[in-house]
């Protein structure tokens, strides 16, 4: 699971989305592809936002990304490429949370042209949620729940094989009564036909 861009953008209007600020996290591309990634990241997000009406949220698939959109009713967007495996609930936090954070920091939007678009608060967002089982509590519980599964089952397969073989000593200890006790019959008979007068 990794996310490889987070942008916040404004949609002055339905067919234009303009980027704010943005975070990429583009160290598994080579360097020289690194700045046309960011390029089409960019683009991507500027396309669903613009797709996207006011109040909705996506989550649009590319090769083996998956792009998750979120448009605010006051017309401020965000979008956060991540790979396929990254859980969508997480993912939508994260652009809630994003969109709260910009809000704070830039209560006057549209940001001015020309404002350069690192971010710090969006960074440190991208790095606390490349992991979403440390970030986000629900996850983080839904994986010690799933472990928990895996030792509860492994924990009965065990006691499972252990009552297979109870079941085989009862039977075995069965089988020793009636041989003890056959054993018993013929010891007697044997005894009493020897009997000294």
């Amino acid at each position: 699971m990794k996310i490889f861009g987070l942008l916040v953008l404004h949609k002055p209007s339905p067919s234009k989305a303009v980027v704010q600020k943005g975070s990429y996290e583009l160290s598994t591309f080579g360097y020289f592809q690194r700045s046309g990634v960011q390029e089409y990241m960019r683009f991507t997000a500027q396309v669903l936002v613009e797709r996207t009406h006011p109040g909705e949220r996506k989550s649009v698939k590319e090769k083996e990304y998956l792009c998750h959109v979120y448009v605010r009713s006051d017309n401020l967007g965000a979008v956060l490429i991540a790979d396929a495996e990254y859980p969508s609930r997480v993912a939508f936090t994260l652009l809630n949370k994003a969109l709260e954070a910009f809000c704070a920091d830039h209560p006057k939007q549209p940001l001015p042209a020309g404002e350069p678009q690192t971010y710090t608060t969006l960074d440190e967002m991208v790095a606390k949620y490349q992991n979403p089982r440390e970030a986000d509590a629900m996850t983080k519980v839904q994986a010690e729940l799933d472990e928990t599964k895996v030792i509860l089952y492994d924990t009965i397969e065990s006691v499972l094989e252990r009552g297979e073989k109870l079941d085989d000593l009862v039977a075995k200890s069965e089988q020793l009564s009636y041989s003890s006790k056959t054993f018993y019959k013929e010891a007697k008979k044997t005894n009493s036909c020897c009997t000294i007068l």
